[in-house]
């Protein structure tokens, strides 16, 4: 499966940045893209199992379900249940971690999917910088 990733350091101290993070649900608070997320049965956003709908430009529907939370470690993954991209099996990982020597927050973004031979380099491409990489440049900018 190809693996998709980007990172980055964030102005704040982690325990921070996870407080906001963990919250399944507020991706279009965050990520540039995304016109509405809500969690579909109205339930907590931190509750594993929550199915979110990510509604971007075009009604492009994105729905993912939380498959696990881990406040010790600051950490999430989800499975991607549809979307609007050629790609399938798809997961994804959030992780936020102090970098000890300045206080900051190091975030990572990751996920697996498998797409067809001819799609595996764009959809590569599209999910490390179109979605990861664009998601924690814009968390940087809020937390700067």
């Amino acid at each position: 499966m190809p693996r998709s990733y980007a990172s980055a350091v964030l102005n704040a101290p982690a325990d921070e940045v996870w407080a906001y993070l963990r919250d399944f649900g507020n991706i279009a608070d965050w990520m540039p893209g995304p016109e509405t997320s809500l969690i579909e049965d109205g339930g907590p956003a931190d509750r594993v199992g929550c199915v979110r709908r990510v509604i971007g430009p075009g009604d492009s529907v994105f729905r993912e379900r939380l498959a696990g939370l881990d406040d010790a470690e600051r950490t999430y993954w989800y499975q991607v249940l549809e979307a609007p991209l050629p790609i399938r099996a798809a997961h994804g990982h959030l992780r936020v971690a102090p970098v000890t020597g300045t206080g900051q927050a190091f975030v990572e973004w990751w996920g697996e999917f498998s797409a067809d031979a001819g799609d595996e380099e764009a959809m590569g491409r599209t999910l490390s910088t179109g979605i990861y990489a664009t998601g924690l440049d814009a968390l940087a900018k809020r937390f700067s």
